[in-house]
């Protein structure tokens, strides 16, 4: 089986054209086979979206897929934010690419592994957790988000409550502290959690 959260060269590609709307603004990408979400913009990058609040500074869209999130931040906030993108996936990097180029943002993309090849501290990490690479590998990003994060430096997770939601939540809490983790939206087994350093 391949894992979009691995780096596959030579599965067969498959691209795809697709259109997102955010504020009123259309977003145009190109996704392929061996990325998530390679129909378009998920569910839960869209609630995660559509709840996070006013962002500015250094933002890391970390485990990036084909750059939605990176694309529609650098594109909302303009100058209010410098954006960066990570991925291990070869083929989600590529398409972050593309997609910058094709919706005229710029941001810069880097291949790491978690945050193996993350340099400096950020003011807002957003992440749309890789469920199927186990917990053991999403706490470990957990706790590094902790660590790359400026003081008062906000962490945005969306997880499904069928994904283990409140255990996640408990982790958080354990590495944030209870008074700096916040439920920003809980609706039809969805969970956005912000958590503040």
């Amino acid at each position: 089986m391949n894992h979009y959260f691995k780096s596959n060269e030579n599965l067969k590609h498959k691209e795809l054209e697709t259109e997102y709307i955010y504020k009123l603004k259309k977003f145009n990408f190109i996704t392929d086979s061996g990325v998530f979400s390679k129909s378009g913009v998920d569910f839960a990058t869209n609630i995660l979206l559509e709840n996070l609040p006013d962002l500015s500074g250094k933002v890391l869209d970390i485990g990036c897929g084909f750059g939605c999130i990176g694309v529609v931040l650098a594109k909302t906030y303009g100058e209010k934010i410098s954006v960066t993108m990570s991925d291990i996936n070869e083929r989600a990097l590529e398409l972050s690419e593309k997609n910058a180029k094709k919706n005229g943002v710029n941001a810069e993309i880097i291949k790491s592994d978690g945050f193996e090849n993350i340099p400096g501290n950020f003011d807002a990490i957003i992440l749309n957790p890789p469920i199927h690479a186990g917990k053991s590998v999403i706490y470990k990003i957990y706790e590094e988000a902790y660590n790359h994060l400026n003081p008062d430096g906000r962490f945005f997770i969306v997880i499904q409550k069928k994904h283990g939601a409140p255990s996640h939540k408990v982790k958080l809490e354990e590495i944030f502290g209870s008074e700096n983790c916040q439920v920003l939206y809980s609706k039809k087994g969805f969970n956005i959690f912000e958590l503040k350093k």
